[in-house]
């Protein structure tokens, strides 16, 4: 049966995030079960919010919490581990003065009005990381990335990447093109008319090109697609009130309005040049994150993402934040069909009619056809009621069929992240950050994925290796695998 706390009836995934994290320095971390494969050679980074209550005053929504960086090293001496929260000014700012002090995704700056003009919206580094060859970026919707030491984590500062003015936004969802070794991002910069950024830079982070254009009001876009020759954005139907954001009388989240009058926008980019090819308007629905995107023999641009219905997964997402969850909005797995020429839709179907989130593919295979992707999920047989994603999948575009990892109750694995085998190209591993309601620890757990070799994901079969971590790790938003040397 699902473990519930009696007094607050909190399922066991609250007490993750019910204290803020612990933060834990370069530790050797244990083996508890299996073993850590030979090929297995690199790190695994993660980011989420890790703190979300300080002075006795909790977030107003999942996305203000402080992030935190997990780092786990994988070398020939076996794992070492290490977790530190990104030291953003306004972090350090809050931690002197034990109290919150700026406005975010979901809060105000705490006193009167005016005071929102004072304190402009902190920087939390919170939502993914961007691992360069020299450095490692914690990025966040609204400003420069923070640049860390890759293998202690310290915090070195904002890095512009050679082309971001102050306070340009540079997203949480870049696309690597694994063949050139080129990077695309974008960002939005609020106002009446918002203004979409797009950059294009070198395997060092380095902007060698931007462009930008503006988008009748303010739409929310969180991820885009890298697809062939194009970069996509579809613009759903949310539009933002900038006013009473910038008066303060409400903040970002409570400011967005679902208008599925306004349709779902389809923006297609040519990569190279970074102009536009065509724009399009299509039914409406919303998306967070989309697995990939490709080119077909036919020249369609072809794109898989989790779609919603509606925006109701804005609320769902705030109350994950407080610890009780009253509805889970559902979403698909689900596939378009887009003419790039003329931006319109000209096929849609569902891959899978259960919800998950966190879509994506290995790697390599960004921008072009990959058999499996990769997910978080909900447990077969789970009644969603109060819950949060509880087990990881793969899809077999080839054959349809979705495998899962067998877990048991309480256990919530992170967004499981591919890394493929340094001795095998015809193999690789899934990671995943595993909190453990029952025991209320953390563990990163290994899975056999042969994948890139033609054969299937093994997530339904033991894990290969369960490795102990010193803390919890509250549960995390993006992450990403760098190769070792």
């Amino acid at each position: 049966m699902q473990t519930i706390d009696k007094k607050s009836n909190k399922k066991s995934w609250a007490k993750a995030i019910s204290q803020p994290a612990t933060e834990f320095p370069p530790t050797q971390l244990s083996v508890l079960a299996g073993k850590i494969p030979d090929g297995l050679r690199g790190t695994l980074y993660r980011n989420g919010a890790a703190r979300l209550e300080r002075g006795g005053v909790s977030v107003g929504h999942w996305f203000d919490g402080d992030g935190a960086i997990l780092a786990v090293h994988f070398t020939d001496a076996g794992a070492t581990g290490v977790y530190r929260y990104v030291q953003t000014a306004g972090y350090q700012e809050e931690t002197a003065r034990g109290k919150w002090l700026y406005g975010n995704y979901g809060m105000t700056a705490p006193g009167a009005i005016w005071n929102q003009w004072r304190k402009p919206v902190k920087h939390t580094a919170n939502t993914s990381v961007l691992a360069l060859p020299d450095q490692l970026l914690a990025l966040w919707e609204g400003d420069n990335p923070y640049a860390l030491d890759l293998e202690s984590l310290e915090t070195k500062g904002l890095n512009n990447l050679g082309g971001l003015a102050k306070g340009q936004p540079y997203s949480a969802h870049p696309k690597i093109d694994y063949g050139t070794g080129e990077i695309f991002n974008f960002g939005m910069s609020p106002g009446p008319n918002a203004i979409l950024h797009i950059y294009k830079s070198d395997f060092t982070g380095k902007i060698l090109k931007k462009a930008k254009l503006t988008l009748k009001g303010f739409p929310i876009i969180h991820d885009f697609v890298l697809a062939g020759q194009y970069l996509v954005f579809f613009a759903p139907a949310v539009r933002l009130n900038i006013w009473s954001v910038l008066f303060g009388t409400s903040t970002y989240s409570d400011s967005l309005t679902w208008q599925p009058d306004q349709g779902t926008k389809i923006i297609v980019i040519d990569r190279e040049t970074l102009s536009v090819v065509s724009r399009g308007v299509t039914d409406p629905w919303f998306q967070w994150h989309f697995a990939n995107g490709y080119v077909d023999d036919s020249g369609t641009v072809i794109i898989d993402f989790a779609k919603y219905a509606d925006f109701q997964t804005n609320e769902y997402l705030r109350q994950v934040a407080t610890g009780e969850t009253q509805t889970v909005p559902k979403n698909t797995l689900t596939r378009v069909q887009v003419n790039p020429q003329s931006g319109k839709v000209t096929g849609i179907e569902t891959l899978l009619n259960r919800t998950c989130e966190f879509p994506h593919v290995p790697t390599k295979n960004v921008g072009k056809f990959s058999r499996y992707s990769y997910m978080s999920i909900f447990r077969e047989g789970t009644d969603t009621k109060g819950e949060i994603l509880n087990s990881i999948a793969s899809f077999d575009h080839q054959t349809a069929t979705l495998t899962e990892a067998n877990l048991r109750e309480n256990l919530y694995p992170s967004e499981p992240i591919y890394a493929p085998d340094h001795q095998n190209s015809h193999r690789g591993w899934v990671l995943t950050v595993v909190y453990d309601g029952n025991t209320d620890s953390s563990e990163v757990w290994l899975f056999n994925s042969n994948t890139l070799g033609g054969g299937s994901p093994r997530l339904d079969e033991e894990p290969v290796c369960k490795i102990g971590l010193p803390s919890v790790i509250p549960h995390s938003f993006h992450g990403t695998w760098k190769p070792g040397d």
